[in-house]
């Protein structure tokens, strides 16, 4: 499919924060309409997070509808979209309102679920295993006794034709009224729900204090109260917390693999996640 940019002027819009790839910014006169700019030079991101967004939103995957593939008159590329107007993600509205924890925890594993048994077509999604076969060929920090020891463990898991949101952290869900959306699926796939569940533990309960504080707004108690209450809404309460982790625990520490990649350094205390594979 070739899409051209729209080409579009920086004189409408006003800056309004940064990250790691790029720029945001809002229309000076629609608050609905926003901008995701890409830094110069990246042409094919914004492009990829278009189409992967059309792919997901024509699946049926409750996500905000996707916006046009733009370009500035400087030459750079990114994603004009009309925003959620009174949205609030799920870690957001646990820390403005941790007595009702158990009620997001719960909103927010029936999301899960239903994402998770949301059947794909495999030819138009990547599999997660790939995605991890190819994270773990490409990880200079592990040793090939340890590479085959986690390509065995990633091979062994039962296949699965489902929907995978690739990052579930719980400020990747918002809702705005009774609408529900998941957002940032970027790294969209399919297969095994435990490869996503995953995340939501290291978010909730592996990740450090400073980070979920300023990441998730809240302390580790209340984001380990989160998962408490999540456990019981995603697995059945016949799966005690002890147990889900257990379950969990491996997938949490492949998520190494992506961090690494990242910050390109090795992460011992992911890693100790991985005690159950490596040793």
């Amino acid at each position: 499919m070739k899409i051209e940019a729209i080409p579009i002027s920086l004189d409408d819009y006003i800056l309004s924060g940064g990250g790691a790839n790029g720029e945001s910014y809002d229309h000076k006169t629609d608050p609905e309409l926003m901008l995701k700019l890409y830094f110069p030079g990246k042409i094919t991101q914004p492009l990829d997070e278009m189409l992967m967004a059309r792919k997901v939103y024509d699946a049926g995957i409750p996500t905000p509808e996707p916006g046009d593939y733009v370009v500035t008159e400087d030459g750079r590329y990114g994603i004009r979209f009309r925003r959620i107007l009174g949205k609030k993600s799920y870690s957001r509205a646990t820390a403005d309102d941790p007595a009702n924890v158990d009620r997001y925890a719960s909103e927010f594993a029936q999301m899960c679920l239903k994402l998770h048994s949301t059947k794909l077509d495999t030819t138009q999604f990547e599999s997660v295993k790939d995605r991890y076969f190819h994270l773990l060929e490409e990880n200079p920090f592990f040793t090939s006794r340890e590479k085959d020891l986690l390509g065995k463990f990633i091979a062994d898991v039962p296949d699965r034709d489902t929907a995978i949101h690739g990052d579930l952290q719980y400020s990747n869900a918002i809702f705005a009224g009774d609408r529900r959306y998941f957002i940032d699926l970027g790294d969209f796939c399919y297969g095994n729900p435990l490869f996503d569940v995953s995340m939501v533990y290291l978010c909730t309960c592996l990740s450090g204090e400073d980070f979920i504080l300023e990441t998730f707004h809240m302390d580790k108690a209340l984001s380990t109260e989160f998962w408490r209450h999540f456990v019981p809404a995603y697995f059945g309460k016949g799966v005690s917390v002890k147990e889900a982790e257990d379950l969990v625990m491996p997938f949490a520490g492949l998520k190494t693999l992506i961090v690494e990649r990242d910050t390109r350094c090795p992460m011992p205390e992911f890693r100790a996640a991985l005690k159950s594979i490596i040793g």
